[in-house]
């Protein structure tokens, strides 16, 4: 059987403006992959980098990264998911911007009941990022301190929660007093509002002069030295994103002389290769969810047709929380 689904397709690298739409057919579910209906589509700032072509990709290709919806076809050898599932996945290839697709299916993870299709296309990617961050990056535990950029955006308020439920203290930075509230109503501990305030001086005075344990940083460029000014010795760098441009190549003595710091560079997609992994994250995500410890902020949703306008408040830093596409 082969359907056709509405489609986001970019043909060149640019604005907001090169993503078009095409009704693009899709067919039955080779052996491993599933066909899945959508129902909201999640956006995230890697859907920037693939349409600006910060990570460039074979064009003309789907754009899109995480989505939610219901099983329409299994493949041979597919267990954990049967026709007329919900379910919802953050993973590679880019395309989730559509009505429907094909996906490998060992990264399309059974969504449970109590959670709804729009909280699904919000949390898998933000979600599972925090997942591993907080648990597969670096040792963290009770009493330990973390500064976590862009803590009023999808990520940001998924960490805050998450610090809190684990006794982790968590330092936030944003760019307005109104964002800094709303990470703090989110469990962050002490927030930094970095227009107003040198967030480096701010943490060596919230920490007494120790530093924090660890840094998330998703920003790059623009806070990435600083970031390491605001670690103790021999803390850890965890640079998982670069919302205002890629980190300059970095002299590694750095690292010596400010601390004998850590520094990695991880991506979920490394995480989730592996099924079990994945499939282990998205249930301890929702496990989290489910318990009331973490909460999806919905801050923004646009239509699928209105993806450019989407893409337009991402990139303005004018969005909260998380941000959905719905068909």
């Amino acid at each position: 059987m082969t359907t056709t689904a509405k489609t986001v397709i970019i043909r060149d690298t640019g604005g907001p403006e090169v993503m078009t739409f095409e009704d693009r057919a899709v067919g039955d579910p080779a052996a491993g992959e599933v066909r899945i209906r959508h129902a909201a589509c999640g956006l995230n700032y890697i859907d920037v980098y693939h349409r600006n072509g910060t990570y460039p990709l074979s064009l003309p290709h789907g754009i899109g990264m995480e989505a939610s919806g219901v099983i329409e076809a299994v493949g041979e050898g597919v267990t954990h998911l049967q026709v007329g599932d919900r379910a919802a996945y953050a993973a590679q290839p880019p395309g989730a911007y559509c009505a429907a697709r094909l996906m490998p299916a060992a990264q399309v993870c059974p969504l449970p009941d109590d959670i709804t299709f729009e909280e699904g296309a919000a949390m898998m990617l933000q979600g599972m990022t925090v997942e591993y961050l907080f648990h597969r990056t670096v040792p963290m535990k009770a009493g330990d301190t973390v500064l976590m950029h862009a803590a009023a955006g999808g990520v940001g308020l998924i960490a805050c929660q998450w610090a809190k439920s684990e006794g982790i203290t968590l330092i936030g930075t944003a760019g307005s007093d109104a964002k800094c509230q709303l990470a703090l109503d989110h469990g962050a501990t002490h927030m930094i509002n970095y227009e107003t305030e040198d967030f480096v001086a701010r943490v060596k005075e919230i920490t007494a002069g120790r530093g924090v344990d660890v840094v998330m940083d998703a920003v790059g460029k623009d806070t990435f030295e600083g970031s390491l000014d605001c670690l103790r010795p021999v803390g850890m760098m965890i640079s998982f994103g670069n919302a205002s441009g890629v980190v300059p190549p970095v002299d590694l003595g750095l690292l010596g002389k400010k601390g004998s710091l850590q520094i990695t560079r991880p991506t979920l997609f490394t995480h989730i290769a592996d099924h079990a992994t994945c499939q282990a994250m998205a249930k301890h995500l929702f496990d989290k969810v489910m318990s009331g410890a973490v909460a999806i902020n919905i801050g923004q949703t646009f239509a699928l047709t209105d993806v450019a306008a989407a893409h337009r408040a991402l990139e303005s830093r004018n969005t909260t929380g998380s941000t959905i596409l719905t068909l």
